[in-house]
Parts: C-alpha cells; structure tokens; sequence
C-alpha cells in the first residue's frame, strides 16, 4: 500500500467519524455528552483539515473551479427566491 492510498483511507476514515460525531451531537439527552460529542467532532474536523492540506499540497487531492458561468446562474437562481 503506498503513501496515497493510506492517505485516502485515512481521509475517508476520518471524515466517516465526523459523520458519526455529529450525529451523536444532535442526538445528545444531556448537555455533558452534547459537549463530549461536540469536542470530539471539532478535534476530527481539525485532524480531516490537516490530511486534507497535506494530500492537497502533495497532489493527491485535486478540485475542479467551476466555470464562472455556472457560478453566476446559481447565484442568479438563489437571490431571485430570497
């Protein structure tokens, strides 16, 4: 298994728990284990962040800007139902 493929695993791992973290947060009875819940959430946003940056500045982990077009069309879109 090589460095990017770890990486990968790593990021989709990390961002599952985030998944699960936030729910456990919604789904909380009492505000000790909302806090619990929440810290921890906010700890594995900040780890998914730094495997992010460093698959990004590696290459790994590429974005595609949207066309300026599209851009405009959506906004068009959303301000005419506001």
């Amino acid at each position: 298994m090589n460095d990017k493929c770890i990486m990968e695993n790593l990021l989709l791992t990390t961002k599952g728990v985030c998944d699960l973290y936030m729910h456990g947060a919604i789904e909380s009875p009492t505000a000790n284990v909302h806090q619990a819940f929440s810290t921890a959430l906010n700890d594995t946003l900040s780890m998914q962040d730094s495997i992010y940056k460093q698959m990004t500045a590696k290459g790994w982990y590429t974005t595609d800007q949207a066309p300026q077009q599209q851009l405009n069309q959506l906004r068009q879109k959303f301000s005419a139902q506001a």
